[in-house]
């Protein structure tokens, strides 16, 4: 009996979920994920969903922290070009994000932990496909290295 819940033990440990974070637009984004949900449309479980009021007003910092205390993907969702609420701001967000790729790449961090997607309130099939696609990717990458390395 005991080498049974060893086994168990093991088997648990060797399964890895993902743990990622994402930061969704409430006018386009976040109603596309409540159309995902709605439509019982099936993504994986992976994602905790956060809504800020637009794409632009995620700080590359808070994207920094999130990732540095142990998530181990971040996604940042926004309404697509053109398309803004507010404008102008899902193309500050586009450029805060590409600053940030490249930065995390000079730290020597696994900028591929980050997404950007534009996904409006009407395209619920294309979230869950984003979510998909992102969690498969980092499943396929294993655990964040430097949240072992800050925590440990």
């Amino acid at each position: 009996m005991k080498k049974d819940n060893i086994k168990n033990t093991e088997e648990q440990e060797e399964e890895f979920f993902p743990k990622i974070i994402g930061f969704l637009c409430r006018w386009c984004s976040y109603a596309g994920a409540d159309l995902a949900g709605v439509s019982r449309l099936q993504y994986p479980p992976t994602l905790l969903p956060i809504k800020v009021m637009c794409s632009s007003r995620v700080d590359p910092v808070l994207m920094i922290s999130t990732f540095l205390r142990g998530a181990d993907g971040v996604l940042v969702a926004g309404c697509h070009p053109g398309d803004c609420h507010y404008q102008n701001g899902n193309y500050y967000a586009r450029r805060r994000f590409a600053l940030l790729k490249s930065t995390f790449q000079l730290l020597g961090l696994d900028a591929d932990r980050l997404r950007l997607s534009w996904i409006s309130a009407s395209e619920g099939p294309r979230f869950a496909k984003v979510v998909t696609e992102f969690s498969e990717k980092i499943t396929k990458k294993g655990s964040n290295l430097v949240k072992r390395e800050i925590f440990i």
